[in-house]
């Protein structure tokens, strides 16, 4: 795989990230929590987009490897900010998945 296949793939990968993010986020979480959750996320996600791209060999390749969880990265955090948080669909997905309490249900 190519660096750039990488960046491609890692960015896909990200561009969509938030919305499946949204589902484990809770509006009343911090933003400090939130954004902690997301980065771990956007992490598991980057190794697992390595995986898949390339197969477990590739983690042989350092800089591919770290070229692809970062394109995640920045991909997953980009998107948010310019696309899904305006749009207000990652907050919505995060309030219909988040489990109501007593007085909410009523």
């Amino acid at each position: 795989m190519t660096t750039l296949d990488s960046i491609t793939a890692g960015a896909q990968v990200g561009a969509l990230l938030p919305l499946l993010t949204a589902v484990v986020q809770r509006p009343a979480w911090s933003a400090k929590v939130k954004k902690k959750v997301a980065l771990v996320v956007a992490l598991v996600a980057g190794v697992a987009t390595v995986a898949g791209t390339g197969g477990w060999a590739q983690f042989q390749h350092g800089g591919l490897t770290l070229t692809t969880i970062l394109a995640v990265v920045a991909a997953s955090q980009a998107t948010y900010d310019l696309v899904w948080k305006p749009t207000t669909l990652a907050p919505l997905i995060e309030s219909v998945t988040s489990p109501k309490g007593a007085e909410q249900a009523e």
